[in-house]
């Protein structure tokens, strides 16, 4: 990897992911959630409009793992999931080949046929679909990633290198349209930059939920980030996350009530241990985390399906 880490005991720790929880409760509006929780019951969310905007210069002050609580049991399978979806996993077995097992929840019999799908099928709305085949009006497909790393190659200048998870005749749902994706993306609009012979990434997200969803996105694009560069030939940049509905389930006040008393550390260093020159031959156990001092891990908390 072009680039070393600042040493851990120079790095500061960040706020970033208690102020988003912050701006959440302070400014965010209750209400009514399409979701329900483990038992089938309605949940409130608050939610907030425009987060406050979160940069993570990678090299500089380490790669964005929370620290108020450990992900340390769970990270690679949140790296596997991006790296399955950018192969073109849409399906529950084949994100488990990515060492992703959280998705059956979502893709149970019933939630399924309610889509018109097989059960553990994800559907040709969901990011796998979208990243590695986007349908074309031709009736083929189109992998995002294999042609936006080509043009960076030839254009690195270019302002272009966009990457969208959304199909819309599959996320689509009203009278007319049945919805062909048992979650629609909710994160994976990727821009990368290169500026300054760095490779940058800014991900938007549609929807996050702040306790269960950001700790994961953070961990996969930032793995996405170092493994892209290291393709390309580049020193890694900035990871830039910017959220349009940040939101925090009303049955998860108490553990964020947790996370809140908790004193921030600062973030660790994952480097890539078996390099690639195919970004689609990377797997979760090519990256190596160490320097991660975090509180113990809290179990339990509250997730909407």
């Amino acid at each position: 990897m072009k680039g070393e880490y600042r040493p851990y005991q120079s790095r500061t720790p960040d706020e970033q992911y208690k102020n988003l929880i912050r701006a959440v409760l302070e400014h965010g509006v209750k209400g009514p959630s399409p979701m329900v929780d483990k038992d089938g019951n309605e949940v409130n969310t608050i939610d907030l409009l425009g987060a406050p905007v979160m940069r993570f210069n990678l090299l500089e002050n380490g790669v964005p793992f929370l620290t108020e609580r450990s992900l340390e049991k769970f990270w690679r399978g949140a790296v596997g999931e991006l790296l399955g979806f950018i192969n073109g996993a849409h399906t529950q077995e084949q994100l488990e080949e990515f060492g992703c097992k959280w998705w059956k929840s979502w893709c149970t019999e019933k939630k399924c046929a309610k889509r018109g799908l097989e059960t553990g099928d994800l559907g040709p709305g969901s990011y796998g679909a979208a990243f590695h085949d986007f349908p074309t009006a031709d009736g083929g497909s189109f992998n995002q990633l294999a042609e936006i790393i080509k043009q960076m190659r030839e254009r690195p200048e270019l302002k272009t290198h966009l990457i969208s998870p959304w199909i819309p005749q599959y996320t689509i749902r009203n009278k007319d349209h049945q919805q062909k994706v048992v979650v629609c993306p909710c994160h994976g609009w990727m821009h990368f930059r290169i500026l300054d012979n760095k490779l940058n990434l800014v991900m938007f997200q549609r929807s996050c939920d702040v306790l269960i969803g950001c700790p994961s996105n953070w961990v996969q694009y930032s793995a996405l980030l170092l493994a892209m560069s290291e393709v390309l030939d580049l020193e890694p940049g900035e990871f830039v996350h910017m959220i349009s509905d940040a939101h925090i389930y009303e049955n998860q006040l108490p553990w964020v009530e947790e996370i809140l008393s908790r004193e921030s550390k600062p973030f660790p260093t994952l480097k890539i241990t078996n390099s690639h020159d195919d970004i689609f031959a990377y797997r979760p156990t090519d990256f190596e985390l160490t320097d991660y001092e975090p509180h113990e891990a809290i179990k339990g908390i509250a997730v909407a399906i």
